[in-house]
């Protein structure tokens, strides 16, 4: 029989291991974390600017160059089609709360839209005859043909590219936590919470969070915005941020964006 014994030495320096290994993964959660949020973000603003402002509500023109970088980010981090958010999007404000709304939770319910938000976007999202009918002056380009239409692709290129960097099991935490966080929380809030609780400044049935805005780019403030859905700034009040604005005032400066009458600028 054989039995193994440690010196102080050797416990000693067996301890200092497990600590340093603790240390690293801490460490590399810390940095998955960061990068998660980070991606969230990234997915966050280009919806907002690109898709949202832009592309559906021609809030704003884009330089090509920047809104190609948008429509690049979000191929990655959500494999969106711009044709489809739009035409769902714009169906949307066509019938707010009434029917036709694909996502209204007065008439399909709270939860069903906080919850199952993503399920109501994909049904319309394949129905033809929407995306003809509201995205019609959405045309195809050679990027979309060879890159942006093909949105699982570009998925998995997002996610094989975290993973490389990162490992495979934190670049899958990021990833997962990305998908939650974009699709079941805050995507999905903008169209369930933002028409059950918050503020109104503007006569209509959505209404103002300004937390959600902080980390929504801005879309927590929607009772703004479909007041007045033509305008690149959603906030209106002095207490109200949209972290969306600064980015296009700036793009606005390099003359890499024009946008068109904000809020204020209409009210007044």
């Amino acid at each position: 029989m054989f039995s193994v014994v440690y010196s102080p030495s050797q416990r000693g320096f067996v301890g200092a291991t497990g600590v340093w290994e603790g240390s690293v993964v801490l460490f590399s959660l810390c940095v998955s974390l960061v990068v998660a949020a980070l991606l969230i973000q990234v997915a966050v603003f280009s919806t907002t600017i690109y898709l949202h402002r832009s592309a559906t509500h021609r809030a704003l023109v884009l330089h090509p160059a920047v809104a190609w970088m948008f429509r690049f980010a979000l191929w990655l981090t959500t494999g969106i089609s711009t044709k489809e958010w739009v035409a769902v999007h714009r169906k949307h404000h066509a019938f707010t709360d009434e029917e036709g709304d694909p996502h209204s939770p007065a008439l399909m319910g709270f939860w069903s839209v906080q919850l199952g938000n993503v399920f109501h976007y994909m049904k319309e999202a394949r129905n033809q005859e929407v995306i003809d009918r509201y995205a019609r002056d959405i045309k195809d380009d050679v990027w979309d043909r060879l890159l942006f239409n093909h949105g699982t692709a570009g998925l998995v290129v997002g996610v094989v590219a975290i993973c490389a960097i990162l490992g495979i099991g934190w670049g899958l935490l990021v990833s997962g936590i990305h998908a939650v966080m974009y699709v079941f929380v805050l995507s999905s809030s903008i169209n369930g919470l933002c028409y059950a609780v918050g503020y109104k400044n503007f006569d209509n049935t959505a209404t103002n969070l300004r937390l959600l805005a902080l980390i929504t780019g801005g879309e927590g403030l929607h009772n703004n915005h479909h007041g007045f859905p033509r305008s690149p700034k959603f906030s209106f009040r002095l207490t109200e941020l949209d972290p969306a604005w600064p980015i296009i005032k700036l793009l606005t400066l390099l003359r890499l964006a024009k946008p068109y009458k904000t809020i204020d600028e209409v009210a007044a």
